[in-house]
């Protein structure tokens, strides 16, 4: 078998594999394999095939795969998960919210959990808050208004 198709393989190899995997990085080395398939075919010898396989994957590495990363690994749609998700989000308080104790549950999502004001004042059963901040095992809370504002 040809030195020159052992690396035509290898870079197909590497490009079938490069499905499985994320971040083309495998990509990069079977470009490098294809160029230097191509310049072993045109008669490189040792030292030129690893010239070309090395500045070739460095091109492609440093020069295409920023780009490829870029515009076709985006996702626009990125839900936010756990306490992310909790962010910004509305819920009511099921047991009044009293800085001097200590005291005060709110419920987030169909979740229970302690809740702080965020300005410490006391927030009322019932009343509508909406989360500031995530401390530990604590939501930190302001009191929201009939409007839905702060």
């Amino acid at each position: 078998m040809s030195i020159w198709l052992i690396w035509i393989i290898a870079g197909v190899i590497l490009f079938i594999l490069e499905i499985f995997t994320p971040g083309f990085l495998l990509a990069c080395f079977g470009v490098g394999c294809m160029a230097t398939g191509v310049s072993t075919y045109l008669g490189a010898d040792l030292k030129i095939q690893i010239l070309s396989f090395t500045l070739s994957t460095i091109i492609v590495f440093f020069g295409v795969r920023p780009f490829v990363l870029k515009y076709l690994f985006r996702d626009k749609n990125i839900k936010k998960t756990n306490v992310d998700a909790l962010m910004g989000a509305t819920g009511f308080v099921i047991s009044t919210i009293d800085p001097s104790s200590r005291t005060g549950r709110v419920n987030i999502k169909g979740e229970d959990w302690k809740g702080v004001s965020a300005n410490e004042e006391i927030i009322e059963k019932d009343t509508k808050v909406i989360v500031r901040k995530i401390e530990g095992t604590k939501v930190i809370v302001e009191r929201l208004n009939d409007e839905g504002g702060v």
